[in-house]
C-alpha cells in the first residue's frame, strides 16, 4: 500500500492530536477537519476519498477513541449523500462538517443490518432501533425506515451499557414521531462503507495491540532473559505481524466491491479478535487488570465484530452457496 504526501501528512496529525487531546474530538474537527472529509465541497467540506476516511478512522483504532467520527462523518454524511436530496444536503452537510453530531438508526435488538427496526406510519416513524452510534447525543437524527431515510427529532434516546466502554451506543425509541422524508437509501451500499471504514479501524487497534505485545516481550524476563527472545514466541508473534498487515491490505481493498467490503469485515474481525486475545495471553496477570488497557483491546474487538452484522452473516457474502 502506498500513500500520496498529504495523506501522510494527515494520517500523522491525526496521530499527533490524539496523543496529546484527551477529548479529541472538538480539535479534530477545527484543526485537521475530520468531520468534513467525506463532505464535498460544495456542501462546505473538503471533498476527500474513503481512503482519507479509512486513515482517520485507523488513527482512532490505534487509541479506541470514543468520537463520533464513525457514526456521524461517516455513516450520517454518506446516507444523506445517498438520497440525492440536495436540499437536505444543503442544510445538514455543512453542519456535520462543522463537527455536529449526527446519528443514523436502522437496526433491531438483534443488530441485523438487513432488518430496519422501524416503519413509517402515516408520515411519522414507529418502532425502536437499537446500537446507534452516538444516539443519545446526536443533534441531527436520521432513520431508515421503509428503505428510505426520514429526519426525526422527536425521540426518546437512552445511553446503552456495552462491553466496550470506548464505544458509545444508545438505544432510541420512535413512538408516533414526526417524520421528514430525505430520499431513498441504499442500506446494502451504506453498509459497505460502515465495513470499509470500521474495518480500518479495526487494522488500527490489531497494530496498536500487536506493538504494546511486542514491547512487553522485551521487557518481561524469565529465567534470566526477555520472554520475546523464545522461539515458540518468536513463531506467536510473526503469526500476529501476518494478522495485523492482511488485515490492513484487507481494509484499504474494502471500497473496491461489496465483495471486498465482506471480505475486510470478516478478516479484520477475526484478526483483531485474535491479536487482542493473544495479547491477553502473553502479557499474563497484568493484562486481566483495570490499569492495563488490554482488556479494553479485547471488549473492542468483540464489540466491533458485532457492529454492521456478525462475521458470520458476511462471510454469507463472500463464499458461495453450497446449493
Amino acid at each position: 500500500m502506498t500513500f500520496t504526501a498529504e495523506q501522510d501528512a494527515l494520517r500523522d496529525s491525526v496521530r499527533k492530536l490524539l496523543d496529546r487531546e484527551a477529548d479529541p474530538w472538538p480539535e479534530l474537527c477545527e484543526q485537521i477537519g475530520v468531520a468534513a472529509l467525506a463532505v464535498p465541497e460544495r456542501f462546505g467540506g473538503l471533498g476527500a476519498g474513503m481512503t482519507e476516511l479509512q486513515l482517520v478512522a485507523e488513527e482512532l483504532g490505534r487509541v479506541l477513541a470514543d468520537v463520533p467520527f464513525l457514526g456521524s462523518a461517516v455513516l450520517a454524511v454518506h446516507a444523506l449523500l445517498a438520497t440525492g436530496n440536495d436540499e437536505a444536503c444543503e442544510r445538514l452537510l455543512p453542519r456535520l462538517a462543522e463537527g455536529t453530531v449526527g446519528a443514523v438508526a436502522w437496526t433491531d435488538a438483534d443488530g441485523r443490518w438487513d432488518t430496519p427496526a422501524c416503519r413509517v406510519v402515516d408520515s411519522s416513524v414507529e418502532g425502536e432501533a437499537h446500537y446507534v452510534l452516538h444516539g443519545d447525543e446526536a443533534e441531527i437524527l436520521l432513520v431508515v425506515a421503509d428503505g428510505s431515510l426520514y429526519e426525526v427529532s422527536d425521540a426518546r434516546r437512552v445511553r446503552t451499557p456495552a462491553m466496550d466502554e470506548t464505544r458509545r451506543l444508545a438505544r432510541v425509541r420512535f413512538e408516533s414521531a414526526p417524520a421528514r422524508l430525505l430520499g431513498p437509501v441504499d442500506l446494502g451500499a451504506l453498509r459497505d462503507v460502515a465495513c470499509a471504514v470500521l474495518a480500518a479501524e479495526q487494522a488500527g487497534a490489531a497494530a496498536r495491540a500487536f506493538e504494546l505485545t511486542v514491547e512487553y516481550s522485551k521487557q518481561r524476563h524469565q529465567f534470566g532473559r526477555p520472554i520475546g527472545g523464545f522461539q515458540a514466541l518468536k513463531h506467536r508473534m510473526a503469526d500476529l505481524h501476518v494478522l495485523v498487515e492482511t488485515a490492513r491490505s484487507a481494509a484499504y481493498a474494502a471500497p473496491e466491491s461489496s465483495r471486498l467490503a465482506a471480505v475486510a469485515k470478516v478478516h479484520c474481525s477475526e484478526a483483531l479478535a485474535t491479536v487482542a486475545g493473544e495479547m491477553i495471553q502473553l502479557h499474563g496477570g497484568i493484562a486481566i487488570t483495570w490499569e492495563h488497557p488490554a482488556h479494553r483491546y479485547f471488549k473492542r474487538a468483540h464489540g466491533a465484530a458485532r457492529l454492521f452484522g456478525s462475521p458470520g452473516e458476511h462471510l454469507a457474502r463472500v463464499r458461495p452457496s453450497l446449493a
